[in-house]
């Protein structure tokens, strides 16, 4: 919401870009970077398939009713990337996180995590989601004409801004595992994670046992629908929290140059071919074609548990795949890449209000939906990126944040 010939040495550095001073770019797993702003660009289209789609919500949508290939395709492609963009995202996060602890200590390293995670939440929450909601999306409504100003002060008195973070409950997510490394780390300082236990890079069985393993726990949390906490979707918690520490695994046992690349090839093969006719069968057998959609999202019904399977394999084949596809294809960067990998966060932060005025004015486009969202997409994405790169990045304050 995924093992061959070493790409590049275990001690390869792996300081994230923004800690390096600058224009030092040396030893980087490029491939990571573009990684990210790969997953970025997912994050866009997925909100602009939230637009169009009935799966999913969104600030401003524009749906209209759908032929049941259309519905099938946003599904699809809704469902897969839930599947992996995120957990992807935190096992790279979690993958930095004991590398930049040893060499700060916990006090420097809680600092900067507030800095670089805290700032941007607080930001959202209290400038640029009100921002969108008010002036953007219109999804502040009020019974008589008001200002943005009373509708601000409102929002924050009722207490409403605690779940506006939007896209940024991942920074909040980040910070909370952060902190809860840096505990573990207090409490037991010798632990490394690093051992000949977990010398040896994961095959297939022991990945296949993962996969069961967060399938499991996000049917037990799932089962019981937990609320959604400062905007945090908890329902997806075990298989990120379980990323999280496998990154910290990964980073170190030195795994990555270990993966096998025949078989994450192998991973992908199976998953998209028979991972689809799966899909299909769990959603036609379960009853989604027949109003029963809501038994897949929670609750003690088999379909929930049989998502919850599908969708954590799914996780592991694509995340390992793709780990290994770009290591191998794609670990060098042009001006292009750089450009992508230093915008990626200010286009996280920023694509909404860009998302929702594209959306907006594509209203009255008479095209179908898959095409308005591919176009929607295309626009969003390439707006966010540019405007980040000539104005977001270039404000004092914001320049450092972002």
């Amino acid at each position: 919401m995924p093992e061959i010939v070493p790409a590049a040495p275990a001690t390869v550095e792996v300081t994230p870009e923004k800690e390096l001073p600058a224009g030092q770019r040396a030893n980087r797993l490029f491939f990571i970077d573009n990684i990210r702003w790969m997953i970025i660009i997912l994050v866009v289209s997925m909100h602009a398939a939230d637009t169009y789609s009935p799966i999913g919500s969104w600030y401003f949508v524009d749906r209209k009713p759908l032929s049941t290939g259309t519905l099938l395709f946003f599904a699809a492609w809704q469902m897969y990337l839930q599947s992996f963009f995120m957990g992807l995202l935190f096992f790279i996060a979690g993958f930095f996180v004991p590398p930049s602890f040893d060499r700060k200590g916990a006090t420097r390293f809680l600092g900067d995590r507030a800095f670089r995670l805290g700032l941007p939440v607080l930001f959202y929450m209290f400038l640029l989601g009100p921002f969108t909601e008010y002036f953007v999306a219109h999804s502040w409504n009020s019974s008589r004409p008001t200002s943005f100003a009373k509708e601000w002060i409102k929002h924050i008195r009722n207490g409403q801004f605690l779940q506006e973070n939007g896209p940024l409950w991942f920074c909040l997510a980040l910070l909370i595992f952060s902190f809860c490394y840096t505990v573990l780390r207090g409490l037991n300082r010798r632990a490394s994670l690093g051992s000949e236990l977990w010398a040896m890079a994961p095959r297939t069985q022991a990945l296949i046992v993962f996969a069961v393993i967060m399938a499991t726990l996000t049917f037990l949390v799932r089962a019981e629908r937990p609320p959604s906490w400062f905007n945090l979707p908890l329902r997806d918690f075990a298989q990120y929290v379980l990323l999280f520490s496998v990154g910290i695994l990964a980073s170190r046992n030195h795994w990555l140059p270990k993966l096998s690349y025949a078989r994450g090839m192998h991973w992908l093969m199976l998953v998209i071919p028979i991972g689809f006719g799966l899909w299909l069968a769990l959603l036609f057998y379960g009853g989604a074609f027949r109003g029963q959609g809501s038994f897949y999202s929670g609750g003690w019904h088999w379909q929930s548990a049989g998502f919850a399977l599908w969708e954590s394999l799914t996780s592991v084949a694509i995340g390992y795949g793709l780990l290994v596809w770009f290591r191998e294809k794609y670990n060098q960067q042009g001006s292009l890449e750089r450009f992508l990998s230093d915008n990626a966060f200010s286009v996280y932060v920023f694509h909404p209000p860009i998302l929702i005025t594209a959306a907006r004015l594509l209203h009255n486009l008479a095209w179908p939906a898959i095409l308005k969202f591919a176009l929607l997409t295309a626009i969003a994405a390439c707006g966010s990126f540019f405007l980040s790169a000539l104005i977001f990045r270039r404000i004092p304050g914001l320049r450092r944040m972002l």
